[in-house]
C-alpha cells in the first residue's frame, strides 16, 4: 500500500534541512514574516526568490497557513468548518456520501483537508467538496470512463481527477453515483 499523504509529509520535512538548507521551523520564521495570506503566493514566492522545489514550497506553504489536515488536531473540525455558515445545509449530502462510501472496506481512509475530504484506499478514488452555498462536487477518478452529463469530465475542477458530479440536494446520492464511486474505489 502507498504511504499516506502524513507519511509523505513527514519525509519531506526530516529531509527539508538536508534538501533546502533550513529545517521547518526556520521556513515557517521566514514564511511567516512576508504579508502572505494565499498559499499560491507562498508557493510562488518560495520558488521564485528561494529556488524550492514546488513540492517542498507546497509543503512549508501548507504549514505556514496550517490549512493541511496534519496541522489540525482534531479533523473533525475541518468537516465541520467546511460546513458552517452558508453551507451548513450541505452537510447531509455530505454525510450521506461518507455513509455509503464508508461500506466499501474497511481500508477506506477519509481524510479530510481544509476544503475537501479526500477519500483514499492505496490512493486517492475521489474527493467531496462543498464548491458553493448551494452545490457539492465530488471528484472521481474514473480513468477511461467516458462522460455523461450528469459525470462530466473535471476540467479546472480538479487535476487529480478525472471526473465530477455536481450534487445539489441529498437524493442525489443515489445508486448511480455511488456505483461510480465504488468504481473508482476498486480500480485505486
Amino acid at each position: 500500500m502507498a504511504k499516506s499523504p502524513e507519511d509523505m509529509a513527514a519525509a519531506m520535512i526530516a529531509n527539508l534541512k538536508e534538501k533546502t538548507g533550513k529545517t521547518l521551523p526556520q521556513w515557517l520564521k521566514i514564511t511567516k514574516t512576508g504579508a502572505f495570506s494565499k498559499h499560491g503566493e507562498i508557493v510562488k514566492w518560495l520558488k521564485g526568490e528561494h529556488g524550492l522545489t514546488h513540492g517542498f514550497a507546497n509543503l512549508i506553504a501548507l504549514k505556514t497557513l496550517r490549512s493541511d489536515s496534519g496541522s489540525v488536531a482534531n479533523k473533525d473540525d475541518l468537516v465541520a468548518g467546511q460546513y458552517a455558515g452558508d453551507k451548513a445545509t450541505l452537510r447531509p449530502i455530505y454525510d450521506a456520501i461518507i455513509k455509503a462510501v464508508s461500506k466499501f472496506g474497511k481500508d477506506i481512509e477519509i481524510a479530510p483537508k481544509k476544503a475537501y475530504v479526500s477519500l483514499r484506499r492505496s490512493k486517492q478514488f475521489a474527493i467531496v467538496q462543498p464548491s458553493t452555498k448551494t452545490r457539492v462536487d465530488v471528484g472521481i477518478n474514473l480513468t477511461g470512463v467516458a462522460p455523461t452529463a450528469r459525470l462530466e469530465k473535471s476540467g479546472s475542477f480538479n487535476a487529480m481527477l478525472s471526473h465530477r458530479v455536481r450534487i445539489e440536494n441529498r437524493k442525489q446520492v443515489d445508486k448511480e453515483l455511488i456505483g461510480w464511486l465504488k468504481e473508482a474505489y476498486a480500480a485505486s
